[in-house]
């Protein structure tokens, strides 16, 4: 479903923070309308035709960060919020490099106040974007993204320079960073191999040219008019031969075989020690970042290798492995399988066990909510005719009901089971029939979770009242359905206590998910337990991995 049409914005030729908010709202509008037809180009450096996906979900991170920076944000911390929620979220290459590309316009627009001499120092932060670029990949190569980048550069310092003395307009120099983005998008076929023989222009280079006509766009008001071409939301002065789907004309790949994407908080001395490694093992290699959090992308055969590297350097997380063949096969067939479950997890042992239960799984650390275009992706991967989403939590329906919609207008059926914890997820994946009717499934689902009392242990981070009493920072908090109501000293007591509360209304099944930290001894203490006071009760145990909570518990 499209991006939610945006209202036409008034010229204001002023770079401040109000301008950023829309030039993010515009350009996430442009690459979502794009989006399917950046898809169909992607030919380089892997045709696996999701160019324009992880585009659009780059910039949906980044526009979420903007968002919660608030309207009160200067322009500089406005310019870091956006910068920092498209390193966070940056997806596939492109979405890595154009992560690099808003941090190099933070760099600059950072440091200088709104006002005076914008024109120039737009120019000077589209240079900066490209140099930054174009150091964070390991071979960079002509034809591409940065080659576009450079020339929208190179087009805004001459525009810049020829208003002389004079105050300049900064509208100017974004259309002029945009036309020279498009005239260089147009020259990308004659500059790659791969896209010359496609008769395509460079994916990653035409979502680039949507960023930058928003750009434009926010400080005059004008829409870029759109030419007749394959990308019906970028304007580009080239014709895309309609009879080739560039993606059929590359089913083998004769590169590595995985790509892998992870976040890592790490030194810059690490880092530079990584991209040496990395580059070792593989291709497609971009590092970008900095101040010790950075987005590592790289292409190769051995995965496990990559993710190590990254463990020598520092804390690797939010880690993503896509094998290249399994896409790119299922991608030519245009197969579905008739039904899927997407599962929302908030920890990695969790996400391991949904998966071999069949589920696609989206890792949702606490805090760290995904967004409606992350669902849509996953929805996606199920490749499935029908899918049954399982947000996780009750924070996440929204966002839960908000993805279905967008997956149903692209012909998917989907039902979302109302889950407020991952063990009602649980309990609803295991009754998951694929051979029944959807609405059976759906019904069968959504009885299990409901059916499913559930109960979380944490430990309290300060004082603060709570429905069972005030608590004081270090206490271990019970929380049965959402409320606290057990305050304890020790993670065992308190948890038996909630079992106590649980059971004392019946019970079949007990499901204790334990946390990364949280020793076996408690299991076997919390089985031992159930089974003293409930013989009839049975008792399986999960391990959440990293992010879990403590302990999660689920009564059936």
């Amino acid at each position: 479903m499209p991006h939610e049409p945006q209202p036409q914005p008034q010229p204001v030729d002023e770079l401040d923070a109000e301008a950023v908010r829309t030039w993010s709202s515009l350009a996430l509008a442009a690459l979502d309308r794009a989006r399917e037809d950046i898809d169909a180009i992607n030919v380089y450096p892997v045709a696996d035709a999701d160019t324009g996906t992880n585009l659009y979900l780059t910039a949906e991170s980044a526009d979420r960060a903007l968002d919660a920076a608030g309207a009160a944000a200067s322009l500089g911390q406005a310019v870091r919020a956006w910068a920092h929620g498209a390193l966070i979220g940056a997806r596939g290459n492109s979405g890595t490099i154009l992560a690099q590309l808003l941090r190099g316009v933070a760099d600059v627009l950072d440091a200088e106040p709104a006002g005076r001499g914008q024109d120039r120092l737009l120019a000077q932060a589209l240079t900066r974007a490209a140099q930054e670029a174009y150091e964070a990949v390991a071979h960079p190569v002509e034809g591409t993204m940065l080659t576009v980048a450079a020339a929208a550069a190179r087009a805004a310092e001459t525009a810049a320079a020829a208003a002389g003395t004079a105050a300049g307009s900064v509208a100017d120099v974004a259309r002029a960073a945009y036309e020279g983005a498009r005239a260089a998008l147009a020259d990308t076929p004659g500059q790659l191999a791969e896209l010359g023989r496609a008769g395509v222009v460079d994916a990653g280079g035409c979502g680039l040219v949507a960023v930058l006509g928003a750009l434009w766009q926010a400080l005059s008001g004008q829409e870029p008019a759109a030419a007749a071409v394959r990308s019906r939301a970028v304007s580009v002065p080239v014709s895309v031969p309609q009879q080739q789907r560039p993606c059929d004309a590359h089913e083998e790949h004769d590169g590595p075989a995985y790509e892998v994407v992870y976040l890592l908080e790490a030194a810059e001395d690490a880092v530079a020690a990584l991209r040496g490694r990395l580059d070792g093992l593989g291709d497609s290699l971009v590092v970008v970042g900095g101040d010790r959090l950075w987005n590592v992308h790289v292409h190769v055969d051995d995965p496990g290798a990559a993710v190590e590297a990254g463990v020598v350097a520092g804390r690797p997380y939010r880690i993503r492995i896509t094998h290249f063949g399994d896409e790119r096969r299922r991608a030519a067939r245009g197969e579905r399988a008739q039904r899927a479950v997407v599962a929302v997890v908030p920890g990695e042992g969790l996400a391991g066990l949904c998966a071999e239960a069949g589920a696609t799984t989206v890792l949702a650390p606490p805090g760290q909510a995904p967004g409606p275009g992350e669902l849509v992706d996953a929805v996606r991967r199920a490749h499935a005719r029908e899918v049954v989403l399982l947000p996780g939590g009750a924070d996440q329906r929204a966002v839960a009901a908000a993805a279905a919609e967008r997956a149903r207008a692209d012909g998917v059926r989907v039902a979302v089971i109302p889950t407020r914890s991952a063990v009602q997820g649980l309990a609803a994946l295991a009754v998951h029939d694929p051979e029944a009717t959807f609405d059976e499934d759906v019904v069968a689902m959504t009885a299990a979770a409901g059916a499913t009392r559930y109960a979380e242990l944490a430990v309290a981070e300060r004082q603060s009242f709570t429905s069972a009493g005030i608590c004081q920072a270090g206490d271990v908090l019970g929380l049965i359905d959402g409320d606290v109501a057990v305050i304890g000293s020790g993670l065992a007591d308190t948890a038996e206590s909630v079992l106590e509360r649980m059971l004392g209304s019946g019970g079949e099944l007990v499901t204790l998910v334990l946390g990364p930290e949280v020793p076996d001894a408690l299991a076997d203490r919390l089985e031992a337990y159930v089974q003293h006071g409930h013989l009839a009760v049975d008792t399986v145990v999960y391990r959440g991995g990293r992010h879990s909570a403590p302990l999660l518990i689920g009564v059936e």
